[in-house]
């Protein structure tokens, strides 16, 4: 089976999730209730590495729905996306820093999306045109690189991806251009088969300075198959570097996160940030870990790794900017940093917050900051 027979193939009604776990039809209508809301696509690969005897299976957690999406609490844009979009599809939050969402589709639909309210389901906020996108970073030359995101920009058709990277290797003021993507962690034959799509990477690579911005949870992820879809990203001298999202039931442990830094240090992905998991409705209730147990984890995870591995940041992405978790002066008093701000009197600034043992987020406003 080709990758886009795999594709063709992904689980994504309530009726194939149940015969493909072997759940009884009675289960069908529980599930239904919640694709209603939020779509569900699992890659058949992805699929394959679920436990299904495990109930807490870390795996299955990201992938196959749960009734706790139906918990209304929390809002659909935690980090002020709406107020930072220039044009449509077109987000400028931090002065050197342009993103783009060049799609709503990926090639799996993870349960922990902080994009839930449009991933799957709506192309109303994705960019429609790669040359008018261009146009609004050459009008600003303080933007010196922009992230290609979505949905998922490796899930855009050759045509589309190329016009994208072709129009903004052009510009001169650009560094870099990132390509954020999951597909190496949950469809990499899509990667690794797709002779056009390293052909197109390979040709934009020897013409700007390109780096893969991937997402890999948990130390299961990196199987065989995902190492050489990383692999092929490096072959063409393009950048690998890692985000993990910090998630309860995944890798909520000093232990799990530990070996997940390393295995990605070891393979060449470089580990760069663990992101506190947004208050996303459909979100919160499941997957937030609180902060002061939350700086545990991963100073517990830094003490295991290199010097290499010891260079991630516990951050959260906030309306305000960027905000580095350092740690807790005292119970109850945490000490943060904002590493990159939406506003230059924010810029590099030191503060403290009250926080009780089960606050996973920082209020809208920052009281008192």
């Amino acid at each position: 089976m080709n990758w886009e027979k795999e594709y063709a193939n992904s689980i994504c009604t309530a009726e194939q999730l149940c015969a493909a776990l072997g759940l009884p039809e009675t289960e069908i209508p529980r599930y239904e209730r919640i694709l209603a809301l939020y779509p569900m696509q699992i890659t058949p690969y992805y699929l394959s590495l679920v436990d299904p005897a495990d109930p807490a299976d870390p795996i299955a957690r990201m992938c196959i729905p749960s009734e706790d999406e139906l918990d209304p609490s929390g809002t659909f844009d935690t980090s002020g996306e709406g107020d930072n979009t220039r044009q449509e599809g077109v987000q400028h939050k931090y002065r050197q820093t342009a993103l783009i969402l060049t799609t709503h589709v990926c090639a799996m639909y993870c349960r922990h999306c902080f994009r839930k309210r449009m991933v799957g389901i709506s192309d109303a906020e994705q960019n429609k045109q790669a040359h008018e996108a261009a146009s609004y970073v050459r009008a600003h030359p303080e933007i010196t690189n922009v992230l290609l995101s979505g949905g998922d920009p490796l899930m855009c058709s050759h045509r589309l991806l190329g016009s994208y990277l072709q129009e903004l290797c052009d510009i001169d003021t650009l560094d870099f251009i990132r390509i954020g993507s999951r597909v190496p962690v949950t469809f990499p034959r899509r990667i690794c088969e797709d002779r056009e799509l390293l052909d197109l990477l390979d040709l934009y690579a020897r013409e700007k300075t390109l780096l893969l911005v991937t997402q890999f949870n948990h130390p299961r992820e990196i199987t065989p198959e995902a190492i050489r879809a990383v692999q092929a990203f490096q072959d063409r001298g393009i950048q690998v570097r890692n985000q993990t999202v910090l998630l309860r039931g995944v890798n909520d442990s000093a232990e799990t996160l530990g070996t997940l830094l390393r295995r990605l240090t070891q393979i060449g992905v470089m580990p760069y940030y663990v992101f506190q998991c947004r208050p996303v409705t459909g979100v919160k209730g499941r997957f937030q870990v609180p902060l002061r147990e939350g700086v545990g984890i991963v100073d517990g995870a830094k003490a295991l790794q290199n010097g290499v591995g010891k260079a991630i940041r516990y951050a959260m992405s906030h309306p305000r900017g960027k905000i580095e978790i350092l740690g807790e002066m005292e119970p109850g008093r945490m000490l943060f940093k904002f590493h990159q701000s939406r506003d230059a009197s924010d810029a590099s600034r030191l503060f403290t917050a009250e926080l009780g043992a089960e606050d996973t987020w920082l209020d809208g406003e920052l009281q008192g900051v």
